[in-house]
């Protein structure tokens, strides 16, 4: 069990907006799985969604947008007919790896804690 410190208001605060700036641009339902889409390789808009089965391609759009938008990805339009549009992570977007494999680690861990302490419960 990690030892629990005690911080500044001021350090606290920071941690706040840290945490902010961070679920901003990989927060929602889509997003960190548009990343990691595009972890092994470059893809292109439509290896994108059918590689995220279920998303719809206007929610796609917008959300490589944002994700562009906080330098997590860059947009390449390649010059082939019809026009191809190639998406890959930056070198910044390298950074939040350790932190999705500490949460696979833990909703691994979560899932199992749950499904033990659901068993049922027999009236008396």
């Amino acid at each position: 069990m990690s030892k629990i410190t005690l911080v500044q208001e001021s350090d606290c605060r920071e941690r706040r907006l840290a945490l902010h700036d961070a679920l901003e641009a990989v927060g929602g339902k889509w997003r960190i799985f548009i990343l990691c889409a595009m972890l092994e390789e470059s893809r292109r808009f439509s290896d994108l969604e059918a590689h995220l089965e279920g998303i719809r391609p206007k929610v796609l759009a917008s959300e490589l947008k944002v994700l562009e938008e906080h330098l997590l990805v860059t947009r390449q339009v390649n010059d082939t007919r019809p026009v191809t549009v190639t998406y890959s992570l930056t070198p910044h977007a390298r950074h939040i790896w350790p932190l999705v494999n500490a949460l696979v680690g833990f909703g691994l861990e979560h899932r199992r804690f749950v499904k033990a302490g659901m068993k049922p419960v027999i009236p008396a």
